[in-house]
């Protein structure tokens, strides 16, 4: 009795031929290249986002942006694919991750609503020192971190907010940024980085679905305020997430960890050019240890 051989469909040659090419440019490039790009535009969408918030709520705007990447995301990764998988332990931590991105977005923008946007990015920061310090294993590297921190620390010239209600919002948005990294990791180094990061996406989505669709929807009748909110969700969600995968896959948490130091400092750019704050010599100071500090640091030999 003769078996039948499959013939693989147009589309699965495709994807065939297509994998390789993607997984061949994200290794050509090192990781450090592809953290750089996410530091630009995690805080660049945001920044944009902070002008439409009159037009759409601050929740509206979340919203927006995880429905904008959950649509980007689910026709490449096809996330009832992967979450339909026999392994339960990989759906929680999809799960987990979806639930992380949702509520951290949505802080995230409430607490862009109420402080500046280089004191949420400090907060930011704060919480991922504790997750560089468990992998730092050489004095250098706890130098390069020290280096890193002190240099944060005069980029945005310490102090506290008269907001609580900000200030609550910043630091469970730092809180969930640390259990993004965390999460994050563990998604990249099970080999599912960028399909798991578009499952996670919409659970994410279906998440905010009853929280910000009803502030969101004067954008569906102005097809400028759309795209603009568009834009915003694929700088603020799709490209610095899939290039946080790709730096997450080969580099280790730690490492990780401590470049996010960089992130102060963009948002400090970005508000230099898209808000016109200038930052004082303190913070032209601070900006050239937080380099410092991230090239002084050296990669675990296993990275």
């Amino acid at each position: 009795m003769k078996t039948q051989t499959q013939i693989p469909t147009a589309s699965q040659a495709s994807d065939a031929h297509a994998r390789p090419a993607v997984a061949e440019l994200a290794n050509a490039l090192p990781p450090h290249v592809w953290f750089c790009v996410s530091a630009v535009f995690h805080y660049l969408g945001p920044a944009f986002a902070v002008l439409l918030f009159d037009q759409v709520g601050v929740l509206g705007m979340a919203w927006l942006r995880i429905a904008t990447a959950a649509l980007v995301f689910a026709p490449l990764t096809r996330p009832w694919r992967v979450f339909a998988g026999p392994d339960r332990a990989r759906r929680l931590l999809l799960l987990a991750f979806g639930a992380c991105l949702a509520v951290m977005n949505c802080s995230f923008y409430l607490a862009l609503d109420r402080l500046p946007i280089s004191l949420v990015a400090a907060i930011e920061f704060v919480g991922t020192i504790a997750v560089a310090l468990v992998g730092l294993r050489s004095r250098r590297n706890v130098a390069a971190l020290a280096v890193a921190v002190i240099g944060t620390l005069l980029l945005i010239d310490v102090k506290w907010s008269s907001d609580p209600v900000g200030l609550f919002w910043a630091f469970l948005n730092g809180a969930l940024f640390v259990g993004y990294i965390v999460i994050g990791h563990r998604v990249a180094q099970a080999g599912i980085g960028i399909a798991g990061l578009g499952t996670a996406m919409v659970i994410a989505f279906l998440i905010v679905l009853p929280i910000g669709f009803r502030e969101a929807l004067p954008a569906f009748s102005s097809p400028q305020l759309l795209i603009a909110a568009i834009g915003v969700g694929v700088c603020s969600s799709v490209i610095p997430y899939i290039c946080d995968q790709l730096a997450m896959a080969r580099l280790p948490r730690a490492s990780f960890a401590l470049m996010l130091s960089l992130l102060p400092l963009t948002a400090t750019l970005i508000g230099v050019i898209v808000l016109r704050q200038v930052p004082g010599v303190s913070g032209c100071l601070g900006i050239a240890l937080v380099i410092a500090g991230v090239a002084f640091h050296k990669p675990a030999a296993n990275a």
